[in-house]
């Protein structure tokens, strides 16, 4: 049973679908038609009555439009998006990025080494579970490079994700 419920963002990158589970947290936030975009979408994006799903929706708007403005780095919606631990773990590292800053995969592959007591961390296994992220923007998945620096994989594609960095690059002096 999904007690989701859904609504649609019109983002200065293009049209966005979020989704918000009963408790009011956002389980997923997608470019529409992106990688990995969610196989079950409801016909009609239902109006929604209830109040904390409500509140939750009006705030995800007020904070991506802040975002887009480049007036805030923070995101302060409730988050719980489903994946397997590993893919929350490569996702928590992904929300220590600090805005208009990039990591890379190997960098990533390095912490979860260090965290897991390893000497390494296979960098295509983080690189699998950022591409499964199912929360554009707010886990920073797009700030995420490849070894050489090279702008690499991003489900939402990578001129969206050009377009994140170089946001987030102009605005960062003036947060």
């Amino acid at each position: 049973m999904n007690d989701s419920r859904y609504f649609r963002y019109n983002s200065r990158w293009g049209e966005m679908l979020a989704q918000i589970n009963e408790s009011g947290a956002l389980k997923g936030l997608w470019f529409t038609g992106q990688k990995h975009f969610p196989t079950f979408i409801p016909r009609e994006i239902e109006w929604i009555a209830d109040v904390k799903c409500f509140n939750s929706v009006r705030k995800l708007e007020a904070e991506l439009k802040a975002y887009e403005n480049g007036t805030t780095d923070q995101f302060t919606i409730a988050l719980e998006p489903d994946g397997t631990p590993f893919q929350k773990e490569v996702w928590h590292i992904l929300m220590q990025i600090p805005y208009g800053t990039t990591i890379t995969y190997g960098e990533i592959s390095q912490k979860l080494a260090e965290r897991r007591n390893l000497k390494s961390m296979s960098s295509q296994a983080v690189g699998q579970a950022i591409g499964r992220n199912p929360i554009s923007i707010i886990i920073p998945c797009h700030r995420v490079l490849g070894k050489d620096g090279s702008l690499t994989g991003y489900a939402g594609g990578l001129e969206r994700k050009t377009a994140l960095l170089d946001l987030e690059r102009k605005n960062i002096k003036d947060l």
